[in-house]
């Protein structure tokens, strides 16, 4: 019996070895490599586009720390035909083109404030989407202050954006169509209450005051589309424009700062002699809102799901996890997640259907 596993064990070694030497023949690699581009290239993860549904999809769940798979602000809201980018933190337009979102459909950005984490991406995102083939160019729409957040980075990418159409040509890179262009939300940054901000398609997206203090402008923004409704809130303290802004919505997507675990840093940073970064995190609790306020104002509102993102700090395991969303239960026993990137809702239109699944 001994002598049989034996041999039996030398023959899987050696069938292992040969395969292992075949993957090390250039034919065989390209034959490999060939199949799983066309794979990969012929399917796609992305939300289906004509069943009228309205989805949100997280594309960036974590703070300015850094973390190894979590990507900086950012939330996409699908509605009919197109999608719509609320922030575009650092590393989000990456979430997006593995999960092979098609670029074309972007019908504009939607900026809740100017924090270097919820804009850092917002070259790669007309750059991509340029040559992706959208129609026209990349609307921005913000607070007061955006066209300047537009003009900066439309000037570092001015000497790229020449370098592309120069090398692939203007009938594929269209230089009128490369451009931003910025608009303006003026009216809840003035004190006159949420403004609409579009109206399209049976689409209507709203703009509110948050209060991010000391940066203002900071606005949310809500999704209406077929009966349901989104809301994101940006950074905010708990805040009752939020609240009413997002009265009997289907979905909230909130920030949250688990400001224990900061604590936590900043014991850690003070050992470490560490001044500066021990002053900012010593900063930072009293302009976010915690995991259990959050449950708070989503109570308050009455909306039906609750999803955390923007994290601080994004746990990188899941005993952090559970650390970050202590005390969450207590005020809200059910309908509450910790968002991932990838984190997909769906709201099929004109019913009270609910789907919570993933893109990985």
């Amino acid at each position: 019996m001994g002598r049989r596993i034996g041999r039996i064990i030398g023959l899987v070694v050696v069938l292992v070895a040969a395969g292992a030497a075949v993957l090390l023949v250039p034919a065989v690699q390209d034959v490999l490599i060939r199949r799983e581009v066309r794979r990969r290239l012929a399917g796609t993860s992305q939300p289906a586009w004509a069943d009228g549904a309205l989805r949100v999809l997280l594309c960036g769940t974590a703070s300015p720390l850094p973390h190894a798979t979590r990507a900086k602000a950012c939330v996409a809201v699908f509605a009919g035909d197109r999608f719509w980018i609320v922030d575009t933190g650092p590393g989000s337009w990456n979430e997006l083109g593995l999960w092979q979102i098609d670029g074309r459909r972007v019908g504009g950005i939607l900026l809740t404030h100017f924090h270097s984490d919820h804009i850092g991406d917002l070259g790669e995102f007309n750059l991509q989407t340029w040559v992706a083939g959208r129609p026209g160019p990349l609307a921005v729409y913000g607070g007061p202050g955006v066209d300047r957040v537009v003009n900066g980075f439309s000037e570092a990418y001015a000497l790229d954006n020449q370098y592309r159409t120069a090398h692939h040509g203007a009938d594929v890179m269209v230089p009128a169509v490369g451009k931003m262009e910025a608009h303006t939300i003026a009216g809840p940054a003035d004190g006159a209450g949420p403004s609409v901000v579009l109206q399209q398609d049976g689409l209507t997206i709203t703009a509110f005051a948050v209060d991010h203090s000391p940066i203002h402008p900071a606005y949310g923004y809500r999704f209406d589309y077929r009966g349901r409704s989104v809301v994101v809130s940006g950074d905010t303290i708990k805040s009752a424009s939020l609240i009413a802004a997002a009265k009997g919505a289907d979905v909230l997507v909130h920030e949250a700062q688990a400001n224990h675990l900061v604590d936590v840093l900043r014991e850690g940073v003070v050992a470490a002699d560490r001044p500066r970064l021990a002053k900012i995190l010593g900063d930072i609790p009293s302009y976010h809102t915690t995991p259990v306020q959050a449950a708070e104002a989503a109570n308050e509102a009455g909306v039906r799901l609750l999803v955390l993102y923007h994290l601080t700090p994004a746990p990188p395991a899941w005993v952090v996890e559970r650390a970050f969303v202590r005390g969450v239960s207590d005020v809200r026993p059910r309908d509450w997640l910790l968002g991932d990137d990838g984190t997909l809702v769906t709201l099929p239109p004109d019913s009270d259907v609910m789907t919570v699944s993933r893109l990985d």
